[in-house]
């Protein structure tokens, strides 16, 4: 294959937070989240350049070590060759170390940013192609599917390969998240989880995870069942009690409320009349946002827009 050419215009690349696991869909199900990172990429003469804004701007690398400059370098390498230098520019909101994907989002910028500004880039890495990349990078196919295609999103592995297939949530859902002040990393929280689990709790969360499929998209009436959890939740108790006190409080009062993938973030998945009332139940401690579903997933934008 040729080496690439690249684009003389920046790219503006917009990922949204996202939601894994959704109580009893463990390393399969994502809901993609009203909340974005922005990036801009451009290609350089020389060097490498990164600037980053809001969440993270303190502690991220700003060289080779950034996840995001790091998917950037992986996905070029499969495009054809490395562009001569990077100018990066990051505006993060979404949370770190809170259960909600700020890591998805950046693999998922890196690449589809690369994939942008190589010329012909779209046939050289297709939609498959991403996610089996982001997947590969991330290690895991849940969030990184409901980032790039937005919706709610079934992935699984299929012979090593990463395969999702995305459906519309109901109009009617509106996604509420409790974040708490300190994080927990997802490597921490996944420690914590049995090897092995009771038979009856995997065939418990087995009819939760199909009725789940049916609450989000066409009978949310039916959200508090179908999102009960008896695999990982309890578990992981130990490095976010507050969190799991949390939502069993709001589940006791008829909220479908369940752990924000690893956690420590709390995520009730209420109807529209109920959202601002449920948002206040928390208490000290959380930053209460209601946000909407996404249903775009990873975008490249206009710079202006």
């Amino acid at each position: 294959m040729a080496g690439p050419a690249f684009r003389a215009a920046a790219v503006r690349v917009r990922t949204p937070a996202t939601s894994a696991n959704l109580g009893p869909g463990f390393d399969a199900f994502g809901l993609s989240l009203g909340l974005y990172d922005d990036v801009v990429v451009r290609v350089a003469d020389s060097g490498l350049h990164v600037d980053i804004a809001g969440e993270g701007a303190e502690t991220l690398p700003r060289d080779e070590d950034h996840l995001l400059v790091r998917s950037l370098r992986t996905a070029f390498e499969l495009l054809g060759g490395q562009p001569r230098g990077l100018e990066v520019v990051c505006a993060n909101r979404i949370p770190h170390g809170r259960g909600l994907g700020s890591s998805s989002a950046a693999i998922c910028a890196g690449i589809v940013a690369a994939r942008a500004v190589t010329i012909g880039g779209d046939a050289r890495l297709d939609d498959a192609a991403l996610l089996e990349l982001a997947t590969e990078i991330e290690g895991h196919p849940d969030n990184v599917a409901a980032c790039l295609l937005g919706g709610f999103t079934v992935a699984w592995m299929d012979g090593g390969a990463a395969r999702a297939i995305r459906m519309k949530p109901s109009d009617s859902i509106v996604p509420v998240v409790f974040v708490p002040g300190s994080p927990v990393l997802t490597e921490t929280a996944r420690g914590l989880l049995p090897r092995t689990v009771p038979h009856v709790d995997a065939a418990v969360n087995a009819g939760r995870a199909a009725l789940l499929v049916e609450a989000l998209t066409r009978r949310p009436e039916l959200l508090l069942p179908a999102t009960e959890d008896r695999l990982h939740q309890d578990y992981r108790t130990p490095v976010m009690p507050q969190s799991v006190a949390l939502v069993n409080r709001l589940r006791a009062d008829g909220v479908p409320a369940v752990i924000s993938g690893a956690g420590p973030t709390v995520l009730a998945l209420v109807e529209d009349g109920a959202a601002d009332k449920v948002a206040r139940l928390a208490g000290e401690g959380w930053a209460a946002n209601r946000l909407s579903l996404d249903a775009a997933g990873t975008s490249v934008l206009p710079l202006g827009s």
